[in-house]
C-alpha cells in the first residue's frame, strides 16, 4: 500500500475557529490538488494552544468539528467539486459530556463525504515549566489503533510521545502508523536547532526504528502570549529515516510518499517488536509488581 501524505505547518488564529477552519480547509484542499491523500495538521490548530480558560468556550464536539470543517471545505472548494477522497488529521479542543479534552480527529472525506474514523485524546498532559494543561481538560484513558483505507493508524498528541510506553503501546496493537501532532514552544536555542525539537527529532526517529512504523509529524508554528512554537515537522520512515523535513517557525506543506510495504522489511532487519511482543506476559508482570510497590 502506497500514498501520498502531507504534513503542514500552521500558525492559528488565536481562538478564531472559523478563520483557522477556512485555512486548514485552503491548505487541505491544496495538498490535495497536489497529489495528498493525508493530510495532517497541528495540536490546537483550530484554536491555537495556550487558551486556558478559553478551553470551556472554544471546545466543540467531535461531531461538530465534522460538520464546520465540512463546510469550510465546501465553501473553499467554491464552483469547483469536491470530489476526491481525502483523509484530514488534526488537533482541537474536544467537548464531550461536559468534559473537555485536548483531541486528535481523524476525518475521511468520501467524494466529500465526511466519516469521524477516529479520536484521540490526549493520554499525558504537562504540568511543567509553561505547562498547565490538567487545570483546563482531562485527559484521555486510552491509546487505541484504528483502521483507514491505507492502513492501520495511531494519533498521539505532543508530551504523549516524550513517553516511550505511548507509541509501544500503538505498535503493540497493530499501528502501522503514527501520527504525532505537536505544539511545542521553543526551548533552548544553543545551536543550529532549538533544544526540544533535537529531542523530538531523536524521539520520533527512535519510534519508527523500534517500532518499525511510519511517523508523520505536525508542529504548530507562530506566537501565543510571547511563546514562539518551533515547527520543524517531520515524517520518519519504518527504518527510522527523516523522508521529509519542515523549517523551523514558519508555515509550511511538506509532503512525503508513504509505502507500508517498506514495514515487513524493517521488521525483518530488526525484529524488536517481534522481540517485545514474546515476553509480554513477563513485562505485564514487572508493571504488577512496580504498581504493587507504589
Amino acid at each position: 500500500m502506497q500514498f501520498c501524505a502531507a504534513s503542514v505547518q500552521l500558525a492559528p488564529f488565536k481562538g478564531r475557529i472559523e478563520e483557522n477552519l477556512n485555512r486548514i480547509a485552503e491548505a487541505a484542499l491544496r495538498c490535495s490538488e497536489e497529489g495528498a491523500e493525508l493530510v495532517v495538521f497541528p495540536e490546537t490548530i483550530t484554536t491555537g494552544y495556550f487558551l486556558e480558560g478559553g478551553v470551556a468556550e472554544l471546545s466543540m464536539t467531535s461531531q461538530e468539528l465534522v460538520e464546520r470543517l465540512h463546510r469550510a471545505l465546501k465553501s473553499c472548494a467554491g464552483n469547483k467539486t469536491f470530489q476526491k477522497d481525502l483523509d484530514i488529521i488534526l488537533g482541537f479542543y474536544e467537548e464531550e459530556d461536559g468534559i473537555f479534552y485536548n483531541s486528535g480527529a481523524h476525518i475521511n472525506f468520501q467524494k466529500g463525504n465526511p466519516a469521524l474514523l477516529h479520536v484521540h485524546k490526549k493520554f499525558f498532559l504537562p504540568t511543567y515549566g509553561v505547562f498547565d494543561e490538567e487545570r483546563f481538560v482531562a485527559r484521555g484513558k486510552k491509546i487505541q489503533t484504528y483502521p483507514t483505507r491505507f492502513g492501520p493508524f495511531a494519533i498521539l498528541i505532543c508530551e504523549d510521545v516524550w513517553h516511550s510506553i505511548s507509541a509501544t503501546i500503538a505498535a503493540l496493537k497493530g499501528a502501522e502508523v503514527i501520527a504525532v501532532l505537536a505544539a511545542s514552544p521553543v526551548r533552548g536555542v544553543s545551536s543550529t536547532k532549538y533544544d526540544n525539537l533535537e529531542r523530538y527529532e531523536r524521539m520520533l526517529r527512535a519510534i519508527g526504528e523500534e517500532h518499525g512504523v511510519w511517523v508523520i509529524n505536525s508542529m504548530l508554528v507562530g506566537f501565543e502570549g510571547g511563546k514562539g512554537f518551533c515547527g520543524g515537522s517531520i515524517i520518519v520512515d519504518p527504518f527510522g529515516k527523516i523522508r521529509a523535513q519542515g523549517p523551523l517557525a514558519e508555515e509550511f506543506i511538506l509532503i512525503a510518499d508513504i509505502d507500508l510495504d517498506e514495514i515487513p522489511v524493517a521488521r525483518q532487519q530488526f525484529p524488536a517488536l517481534a522481540d517485545l511482543r514474546s515476553v509480554l506476559d513477563n513485562i505485564i508482570e514487572q508493571f504488577q509488581e512496580c504498581e504493587m510497590q507504589c
